[in-house]
């Protein structure tokens, strides 16, 4: 619904009555919410605007996200593993099969009624939408087919609409949502009875204000979908909202064995602890990466190293706190100093990692790994086997689309400014790499002729080799010539360097094209009178057989179809009877699993 911008028809403030009459309206629609809980996503004394969308919506403004402040305001189905959310925030409907099963089973529930999605482990939920069919229906499937059509999500337009847009904990990433790490710190405080402890653990933003929208779909009586939260503290907010969650990380219902937990003595909690740190500086943890937070290494790189079937968590520890711990791998049991700028650094000799401690976030951050420790030299990474939630997601977007399934990625190619730092580290250079492998390469580099800055240890010092392969026939004459570069900008001025490719995968078939991801490009255009036709082109781009296509779509929208060559070897281009812009489109999304970025429409009908 809200996959591309829609503009408002109107927007006007909403009168005393009015306010009531949408009390009222809210509390039919949710029997779920208390009364206290209207109280939370309506205060009385708030102003309330209401905007009319050509779509038929009606947007609610007011000062709170609702499901992020209610969480269960609506039923949830939670999916199988937080990767899965990378299809559902990327535009997909939530499939039966990338849903987590309770032992219960599901309750009733009919076709048409409002749900929300949830990741195991994270209360706020990631989109909300209308079931496609009765729990009846569903069983006597299989549990097969989409069982949500999502109507709002989580990076979607309107939530980018918004000024002040925030994200409810810090399980919510750019483009995949996980369990929320900030449940550990809530359960630490629970269990030291110390709630002002709890953001020692884990960094939580606090106060936050911003206008979004409660969507209610009222004149129909069809649709509900809120997405609304209170400018109140996150970090209490979570703490309550979370007080009988145990939560160890990015976790399906069907990994959870807290019978596991319970066999294990606090040492052999704390060897775990050990074994899963060095396995993640090992694999996963990069030096260009870091500064990292603990939360971030905690739930993005230690957990996932712990092995199947295990439950690791802090609190079962001789340490109980994350901070704790962190401290430990640093400190080795000697003496620390005080830093300075508002960073506690611990200065500590012998320790695997060195960390510091943001006073003001309250919250212990990863600042470098010394690889030429003895434990680390000494410990040997254990060869990783595929997880059951990587396996999930691709069930997530439905049985036809498994056997289309889509992969594009932005590689590099050495270029001859570059070409020294490879054969200097002995990395071919007619090579591709990915832009994580060609940072490496950069990285392996700096490790190698040792140029990290002595006294700032974020610092890169450009020797000749390293200053012309970044800079050579980029400065005008005359400028001098840097002498050093902070590490967060070294991968990103590296890849400039290379020569853009991308390689776009389908089933067994693979291409490597030079330069950028090319788009298609959907019109559609009015001839004699009021017939409409639809044009598509670029699909070849994508690996999609043009008469193939063509076929489909004949009878996908029951029309006469046709295939045109483009001039100049461009391709070919597919005239669709009628005016399906916007159905073509999301078939090329939801069947061919075309992300919506690389899809450009322009319909001419349109005033």
């Amino acid at each position: 619904m809200f996959k591309k911008a829609v503009e408002a028809k109107s927007l006007q403030r909403l009168s005393g009555a009015d306010k009531k009459k949408l009390r009222r309206a809210v509390k039919e629609k949710f029997p779920r919410a208390s009364d206290a809980d209207i109280d939370t996503l309506l205060p009385p004394k708030v102003d309330i605007t209401v905007a009319k969308f050509q779509n038929r919506v009606l947007v609610y403004g007011v000062e709170v996200y609702a499901l992020w402040k209610v969480p269960d305001l609506l039923p949830a189905f939670t999916l199988k593993g937080g990767e899965v959310s990378r299809f559902v925030i990327g535009g997909a409907d939530l499939m039966f099969p990338g849903i987590s099963i309770p032992p219960e089973g599901f309750p009733s529930f009919s076709a048409g009624e409002p749900w929300s999605v949830k990741v195991p482990g994270n209360p706020a939920p990631i989109a909300v939408g209308a079931t496609t069919v009765s729990s009846s229906e569903a069983m006597k499937a299989g549990l097969r087919g989409k069982a949500l059509r999502i109507t709002h999500y989580y990076r979607d337009s309107l939530w980018e609409s918004v000024e002040g847009r925030f994200v409810p904990n810090p399980g919510f990433l750019e483009d995949v949502v996980f369990a929320d790490p900030s449940a550990i710190s809530a359960s630490h405080s629970r269990e030291d009875d110390t709630l002002n402890d709890q953001s020692d653990d884990v960094n939580v933003d606090g106060a936050v204000e911003s206008d979004s929208a409660c969507v209610v779909r009222l004149e129909n009586g069809s649709d509900s979908n809120c997405n609304l939260d209170d400018k109140t503290d996150v970090s209490e907010q979570v703490a309550t909202e979370l007080g009988g969650l145990k939560v160890t990380g990015d976790v399906s219902s069907a990994d959870v064995h807290t019978g596991d937990q319970h066999s294990l003595s606090t040492e052999d909690v704390d060897m775990l602890l050990d074994r899963c740190l060095l396995q993640a500086l090992h694999t996963t943890v990069k030096d260009k990466d870091l500064p990292m937070p603990g939360s971030t290494l905690w739930s993005n790189h230690v957990l996932p190293c712990r092995p199947s079937g295990v439950t690791l968590d802090i609190k079962k520890s001789s340490f109980k706190k994350l901070s704790k711990w962190l401290q430990s791998k640093a400190s080795a049991g000697l003496g620390c100093e005080d830093g300075a700028g508002g960073m506690e650094e611990i200065h500590c000799a012998g320790g695997v990692i060195s960390v510091k401690e943001d006073k003001h976030k309250k919250e212990v951050v990863l600042f470098s790994v010394d690889r030429k420790h003895v434990d680390y030299v000494s410990f040997k990474p254990d060869k990783r086997q595929p997880d059951k939630n990587e396996q999930a997601k691709d069930q997530a977007v439905g049985e036809g689309q498994s056997q289309r399934l889509l992969e594009i990625e932005e590689i590099y190619k050495p270029s001859t400014h570059v070409n020294p730092i490879f054969a200097a580290v002995a990395a071919d250079t007619g090579g591709f790499y990915g832009a994580s492998e060609a940072t490496d390469i950069v990285f392996m580099y700096v490790e190698k002729e040792n140029l990290v800055k002595a006294t700032d240890k974020a610092v890169v010092v450009l020797d000749a080799i390293l200053c012309d392969a970044l800079f050579k026939g980029a400065i005008k004459k005359g400028t001098a010539y840097p002498t050093e570069i902070h590490k967060k900008d070294l991968g990103a001025t590296f890849l400039n360097r290379m020569q853009a490719h991308h390689k776009v995968t389908r089933g067994s078939d693979s291409v490597i094209r030079k330069g950028a991801v090319k788009s298609i490009h959907i019109m559609t255009e009015r001839r004699q009178g009021n017939k409409k036709v639809t044009k598509v082109s670029g699909f070849e781009s994508f690996l999609m057989d043009a008469e193939s296509l063509a076929s489909e779509l004949q009878k996908k929208f029951a029309c006469s179809t046709s295939v045109a060559e483009l001039p100049g070897k461009k391709g070919h281009e597919i005239l669709v009877q009628g005016g399906v812009i916007d159905h073509l489109a999301r078939h090329l999304i939801d069947q061919y699993g075309v992300p919506k970025r690389y899809i450009e429409v322009l319909d001419k009908t349109r005033k």
